[in-house]
């Protein structure tokens, strides 16, 4: 499915609304409250915490269900894909990684493993990043990444609590820390669980960046996500997420 036809098929979910116009009303009230220099708590802090009220009741249990299903999956797929990671590299078949979660919160994000183990640091203090064409990425760890089974064990961050089925993604820290300096924004993001899959997900934002431009938009569609979040909307994006998983459109690197 193209994206164009995956962002009609949202429409009913968060209609009425312009990504720009959420990321607007964020900015527009920290800009306002800011101004006025009341002594009302910071701005951030109240849109903040309306934010994440509207997470709905329910969702934990919907992500206990999905997550019970996916483990099982997991369990069954794990031998196969652990002899592919150890015959395609040396090195662990589980990749952890520290990421930032809900209210800013640091956890370990488990991943299967798809690069060979390299340690690297860019000469502009910039977070490396994984780009398409990634000298890193092996080959099955590639037919991993292209099938979404990579994330696969992240269904135990699910039913560890650090995690949701769908949320906007989780980054590793240094990339937070690189985005939160360059958007005003960026932190409302962190108002609701990370997700296995997301809003920008399902709409062809994945993969790692430091273009300016493509993670305004993500983070545009990560907004619209945190604030218009409900049951339907996230069942959309299970569906979506699935589907482009069996049709190999799931556009990672």
């Amino acid at each position: 499915m193209s994206t164009s036809r995956e962002a009609a098929l949202m429409d009913e979910t968060v209609s009425g609304e312009t990504f720009v116009s959420v990321r607007e009303s964020i900015t527009n009230e920290f800009t306002d409250q800011k101004e006025a220099n009341t002594q009302f708590r910071p701005a951030f802090q109240t849109k903040f915490e309306s934010l994440a009220a509207k997470t709905y009741s329910g969702k934990r249990t919907i992500d206990i269900i999905i997550a019970t299903f996916g483990f099982l999956v997991f369990a069954v797929l794990y031998p196969i894909i652990a002899l592919g990671i150890k015959i395609s590299s040396r090195g662990p078949v589980i990749y952890r990684q520290k990421r930032t979660g809900q209210n800013g919160k640091e956890f370990t994000c488990y991943k299967f493993r798809t690069m060979h183990q390299l340690s690297l640091r860019r000469i502009d203090g910039k977070p490396v990043v994984t780009q398409k064409g990634d000298k890193r990425i092996f080959w099955f760890g590639s037919l991993l990444r292209k099938l979404n089974l990579d994330e696969l064990p992240q269904i135990i961050n699910v039913l560890e609590g650090n995690m949701s089925v769908v949320g906007p993604r989780p980054y590793p820290v240094e990339e937070c820390a690189h985005w939160n300096t360059t958007f005003d924004d960026f932190f409302y993001r962190y108002a609701v669980k990370p997700g296995i899959s997301g809003y920008a997900q399902v709409l062809g934002y994945r993969g790692g960046t430091l273009d300016e431009e493509h993670m305004r938009n993500r983070l545009d569609k990560d907004l619209v996500y945190v604030q218009k979040q409900n049951m339907w909307f996230d069942l959309k994006i299970v569906f979506l997420t699935i589907k482009q998983m069996l049709h190999l459109e799931t556009n990672a690197h």
